[in-house]
């Protein structure tokens, strides 16, 4: 009997085996297979290759006791079709290595012992699960949006609550691996278990144990990162997106594409609920409530009744004396109000290392990265110069091409390393902490600073965009942001929107419990509309206004952008080939095809980058018209072109 097997390596189709051992195999089904000299783990498909080729058919080797659900492998030809991505990669992403598919049982240490916490909601949160009750555990799409600490992470918890109570299975999404300390805290206490936490950093043993007891239905819950989607739950019955908007859900290496939509599209093919959290809705969601395909329930305030904090904008220009010192005198004093309270303060800044970049006094020479078009970051804690796209590291002691000697640097712009040096000598009787990815590399470095700035035993905290997502900090009350220019914040058309999402956020991390909180906004440009709609604190309005902008221009959501990168070796190549796909694309007489042109961060770890990007209306069509052209052009091998349906990033 004939069976298609995906293998999960670069085929967009199953090849075609035989199954005399096993009779028919079910779709889903984990089997091991010859492929050239290897072995291969693959899984049986649903549709058979079409070819005219004639060869010798091999044998299928094993029947592994795992299977995956129709309904996933329906959501892997989906996604596959949708960001234009081979369906063996896709599968690659839900399988893990041979050792996950050992007969060795392996039980998940943090089975539910008891759902232990009762507790009582507030009125508006009863409405809000009143709503999101309302509608039934079959596929609908809920906004679930409140202000900064009200109580939102409660009303999903208690929904949740419900799902495994019917023996049903939940994923959580986050944005962020880093959020998963302190969420797995906070989840245990209102629960009484440990849910299982997926993402990129936990060890492979681990990884093996929570997967087959996913498989097998006997975890209940998992909090994860983007990769947790794919993994096989035996008997889904919710999806939660927290902090929905953020642009972390957004995958920008490998296979691209948007974890939040995506898992809609999962919670759609397995007929469950998905909750999309946030204060502030990305401009997608909030235009598919307002032409009712998503439902909404709000939460317009604070837990028990707190106030959001005061705004005060503090003007750099008229008090800017030394050079090189970015704390302003007036921003000092404000801040000593609380420190003197025994309250904790955060300055935020979202930039790493020291000095954003340096240039030679003498010569002029920039300290540029050798395999990227980007300046190097100097990093003190390390006395290097680093590149934060490719990783390329050297000391900052070139020399210099008029003195002869080691070019003397200076250095440009603050990081938080720099901040963290200003306090320092600022407040030297203060405990100052940086929390950046730089400063968190292992496990315990987190989740101990995390712990201490819970236990007040840090004055002050240095922190870039890490800070402004999820975190619940009770005794933070002031807020610095160190930089609030907003002109030139990348190649992005939703860069205001971020903004907005972004300082919202971080604002909402001070006087969760109490009544008297600060953020202060440093800035040479008082006047900037950013910094005026953050200030407004109306998103709703800024959101409508965005809409219609967005309308006037055919800008998404109104139209549909895919972006083609080709990279090369060198520049030429990948113009050329970047003009073929063109021309071949040109068929396409409903999509508007701009470029080729130089991508604005043109080299990246040596590869030279050319983009394409396509606009049309608002439908599937495109990507598989896209699929079957591409499939007919004989690309170069020395080029590579990664597809970005619906990019965030067109850097």
């Amino acid at each position: 009997m004939k069976v298609p097997v995906l293998i999960p390596r670069i085929f967009d189709h199953p090849h075609t085996y035989l199954s005399k051992k096993f009779g028919k195999l079910k779709t889903g089904s984990i089997v091991s297979v010859p492929f050239g000299k290897e072995e291969e783990i693959g899984v049986v498909w649903d549709k058979e290759e079409n070819t005219n080729r004639n060869f010798k058919l091999k044998n299928i080797k094993e029947k592994k006791s795992f299977s995956l659900s129709n309904n996933l492998v329906k959501f892997i030809n989906w996604f596959s079709l949708y960001n234009l991505a081979p369906k063996g990669m896709v599968l690659r992403m839900c399988l893990g290595d041979v050792s996950y598919f050992s007969k060795k049982n392996e039980s998940f240490s943090n089975e539910i012992i008891s759902l232990k916490k009762n507790i009582i909601l507030n009125r508006e949160q009863k409405k809000c699960l009143n709503d999101i009750n309302n509608l039934g555990n079959k596929f609908s799409v809920t906004l679930l949006q409140g202000i900064t600490g009200s109580g939102k992470t409660i009303v999903y918890f208690e929904k949740i609550k419900e799902n495994i109570l019917n023996g049903k299975q939940s994923l959580i999404l986050l944005p962020e691996i880093f959020l998963t300390n302190q969420f797995n805290k906070r989840f245990e206490d209102y629960f009484g278990f440990k849910p299982a936490i997926w993402h990129s950093k936990i060890t492979k043993k681990n990884r093996r144990i929570i997967w087959k007891n996913i498989i097998n239905g006997k975890i209940k819950l998992v909090v994860g990162a983007r990769s947790s989607l794919f993994l096989p739950f035996k008997n889904l019955g919710l999806i939660v997106v927290d902090e929905e908007h953020d642009s972390s859900y957004k995958q920008d290496e490998g296979i691209r594409y948007n974890a939040r939509d995506m898992a809609i599209s999962r919670a759609s093919i397995e007929n469950v609920p998905v909750l999309l959290s946030t204060s502030i809705p990305s401009l997608e969601t909030y235009n598919n409530v307002k032409n009712k395909k998503y439902n909404l329930t709000k939460l317009e305030k604070r837990y028990k009744n707190f106030s959001l904090p005061n705004a005060e904008v503090i003007d750099l220009k008229l008090d800017r004396k030394k050079k090189n010192i970015w704390l302003d005198p007036k921003t000092i004093n404000l801040v000593k109000k609380y420190l003197n309270k025994n309250d904790q303060v955060l300055f935020f800044l979202n930039r790493r290392g020291y000095a954003p970049f340096m240039i030679c006094k003498a010569c002029g020479s920039k300290l540029n990265c050798p395999n990227c078009s980007i300046f190097l970051t100097f990093h003190k804690h390390i006395n290097k110069a680093m590149c934060h796209h490719c990783g390329y590291k050297c000391s900052p002691s070139l020399k210099c091409k008029k003195t002869n000697l080691n070019c003397d640097y200076q250095m440009y712009g603050p990081g938080v390393e720099k901040i963290y040096a200003e306090l320092k000598q600022i407040f030297p009787e203060k405990r100052v902490k940086i929390l950046s990815s730089d400063f968190l590399n292992k496990k315990n470095e987190t989740k101990n600073l995390l712990s201490d700035i819970e236990d007040n035993k840090i004055d002050i905290l240095v922190g870039t965009q890490l800070i402004s997502k999820g975190f619940n900090f009770p005794n933070l009350n002031c807020i610095v942001v160190v930089d609030a220019d907003f002109s030139g914040m990348g190649f992005d058309l939703r860069s205001t929107e971020k903004n907005i999402q972004l300082y919202n956020q971080l604002s909402g991390r001070a006087g969760r419990f109490s009544k008297d909180s600060l953020v202060i906004y440093q800035t040479f440009n008082p006047s900037d509309e950013t910094l005026k709609n953050i200030l407004e604190n109306d998103p709703d309005r800024f959101l409508e206004d965005e809409i219609s902008l967005r309308k006037e221009k055919n800008l998404p959501p109104f139209s549909r952008l895919i972006a083609l990168i080709i990279s090369s070796n060198n520049e030429r190549d990948g113009v050329l080939e970047a003009q073929k796909i063109k021309r071949n694309l040109s068929i396409l007489k409903y999509a508007e095809i701009m470029g080729p042109v130089s991508s604005p961060i043109f080299k990246i770890k040596n590869k030279y980058r050319t983009r394409l990007l396509l606009r049309s209306k608002n439908n599937l069509f495109i990507q598989k018209d896209i699929a079957k052209i591409l499939k007919k052009i004989n690309l170069s091998k020395r080029i590579k072109l990664t597809v970005d349906v619906d990019p965030l990033n067109f850097s």
